[in-house]
């Protein structure tokens, strides 16, 4: 009995290191690392104050990562597709609520009104085709800005 006792006890010790590694193995391959809400100004829907609206994405992998057809939401279903977007390792994406031209760093929603509620709200961000969630970023009430982690 007290062999078994212990051989229980030894495989739980080695059990633990095992899940505390899955654990760390849990981090986003892409995540939010910044959601700006509040842009700059009083919100009068104009495309600079609703660029001033913007997230940041990180790619945390150590390999480029395609982001067609990936979508980053509201928690209210306002959607972004991702165009054809590679993004490098280490390398972060904004994306801007209003209008522009898209460049290497930064992605334009073209809306003309805003998406991120100032009182609150999460950002999802989820894989194209089969709508994996990747991350996820709320905040409450008060600020103009949040880092997710």
């Amino acid at each position: 009995m007290l062999k078994r006792l212990l051989a229980a006890i030894g495989v739980t010790a080695v059990a633990l290191p095992l899940a505390a590694t899955s654990a760390q193995a849990a981090t986003p391959v892409v995540q939010i690392v910044k959601v700006y809400y509040d842009s700059p100004g009083s919100d009068r829907g104009g495309n600079v104050s609703l660029n001033g609206e913007y997230a940041v994405l990180r790619n945390m992998s150590r390999q480029s990562i395609q982001l067609a057809n990936w979508i980053l939401r509201d928690k209210t279903g306002y959607k972004f597709i991702f165009p054809s977007f590679t993004l490098k390792p280490g390398k972060s994406v904004t994306v801007r609520s209003g209008q522009g031209s898209n460049t290497a760093t930064t992605l334009y929603w073209g809306r003309k009104w805003y998406v991120w509620n100032n009182d609150g709200d999460t950002a999802g961000l989820y894989r194209g085709g089969d709508l994996k969630k990747i991350d996820v970023c709320a905040w409450g009430r008060g600020g103009i800005s949040t880092t997710c982690q």
